[in-house]
């Protein structure tokens, strides 16, 4: 017998009947009904035209708000299991539109062609900036330290982790709390997270012309080796925006929890780094890969992708608990990625692999596939696609940070302790 896949909860039912509704929440079919009157639960006619759909993801928001009220500890065990909201934040929004940033929604943000700098300092500040602010040069004293002790062959990830503390100590003003000088070493610590991507890759030589270049996106192009096309910059301006925040993913929360402990800029980016480096957070792309080396050909997309099925292999990328119905990051991103790369054979596979798992009924896809989809389209490989998200998204890690130190408070949970006490222990 086969093992249940990974796949088979989010394929089961992102709609459910009325009848598993009603069991779910345990109420009658006229308490669904008022749910769905007072926009609570979203429905759907069903695809015979007979009857209606309910979203399952609404059903388990209210089911959880349900468990609360048993006590503190139902709250606490659905809210860390994509359940109630845990903390206050005026960062991000989820909405069914995708992520808004501090109301904007950042869909329209990547499509308006505001740049990244820009909606860092949206996320930072909440002001909105009509043009894009130039961020200082970082003074060459630091890349040269930097290029010390990153190595020419490291990954970008681990030329990130390495960067990190190094930059921390060489700044004397690390401890200081105040709002403007920490925007200040947050604006010279992105940029000085690229010249580590580029030193991993390229050496000094690459990372001067990185260094040089007038926004993120430019340098990040640099620091990969690429030509700062003008496709190339715009492709990469999208998903550094559509990047940049997702309200509380686990290494957002980790960069709260450690700027809660009155952890200092680079050792809250640092925790947030690492949670990053998981592989079910930013290392799925890494999975992703895999499994187009696997593919090779787009020709065996379907073969691969039903043998999986059959297998119970999950098929990594797809659905999104927060997206029932598809997240609205992908399809800006992927197109970015057939502006540049839209005969690049793995591609292809990629997007062969989307309409493979379409025709499966499966979920739609992630921002994982198109994060992918985007470095396989620049010619790319998967540690590159973990280096765009984590350049992206440190803009968000840093407006968490200003929030929780604004907030005052200590993050500190507690757990529902489920062991035994030996006879005698106490």
């Amino acid at each position: 017998m086969n093992p249940p896949s990974a796949f088979d909860r989010p394929i089961a039912s992102p709609w459910v009947s009325a009848r598993e509704a009603a069991e779910l929440l345990g109420v009658k079919r006229a308490s669904l009904y008022a749910y769905v009157s007072r926009g609570k639960i979203t429905a759907r006619p069903s695809e015979g035209g007979r009857g209606r759909r309910y979203a399952r993801a609404d059903i388990e928001r209210l089911m959880a708000r349900r468990d609360a009220r048993a006590g503190h500890g139902a709250v606490a065990a659905g809210a860390l299991r994509w359940g109630e909201p845990v903390l206050d934040s005026a960062v991000t929004a989820i909405t069914e539109e995708g992520p808004a940033y501090r109301g904007y929604l950042a869909t329209r943000l990547a499509e308006a062609g505001v740049g990244f700098e820009s909606v860092a300092e949206l996320l930072w500040t909440g002001e909105p900036a009509v043009a894009p602010r130039r961020w200082p040069t970082p003074p060459g004293r630091l890349e040269a330290s930097l290029a010390a002790v990153i190595p020419r062959d490291a990954r970008p990830s681990d030329a990130l982790a390495i960067a990190l503390p190094h930059l921390a100590i060489a700044d004397p003003q690390r401890h200081q709390r105040a709002p403007g000088p920490t925007l200040d070493a947050a604006r010279a610590l992105i940029r000085h997270l690229v010249i580590a991507i580029a030193l991993s890759g390229g050496g000094r030589s690459r990372a001067s012309v990185a260094t040089a270049a007038p926004s993120i996106a430019a340098a990040l192009a640099l620091a990969f080796g690429l030509p700062a096309t003008r496709a190339r910059v715009a492709a990469l301006e999208v998903a550094l925006v559509l990047s940049a925040d997702h309200e509380l993913n686990p290494s957002s929360f980790a960069a709260r929890v450690a700027a809660s402990a009155g952890a200092d800029l680079y050792a809250a980016v640092g925790a947030a780094m690492a949670t990053l480096s998981g592989p079910r957070h930013g290392g799925v792309a890494e999975r992703v890969a895999a499994m187009l080396d696997e593919i090779g050909d787009p020709s065996r997309v379907v073969r691969v992708v039903q043998s999986r099925l059959r297998r119970g292999d999950p098929v990594v990328g797809f659905g999104h608990p927060l997206y029932p119905r598809g997240d609205p990051r992908v399809e800006p991103i992927l197109a970015a990625a057939r502006a540049v790369g839209g005969k690049k054979r793995r591609l292809r596979s990629l997007e062969a692999v989307v309409d493979a798992m379409a025709l499966a009924g499966a979920p739609a896809p992630s921002y994982d596939i198109a994060i992918t989809g985007l470095a396989v389209a620049l010619g790319l490989g998967a540690a590159e696609a973990t280096a765009i998200f984590a350049i992206g998204r440190s803009a968000g890690w840093i407006a968490h940070l200003l929030e929780q130190r604004q907030a005052g408070y200590i993050l500190r949970p507690r757990a529902r302790y489920t062991g035994s006490f030996p006879e005698g222990a106490l």
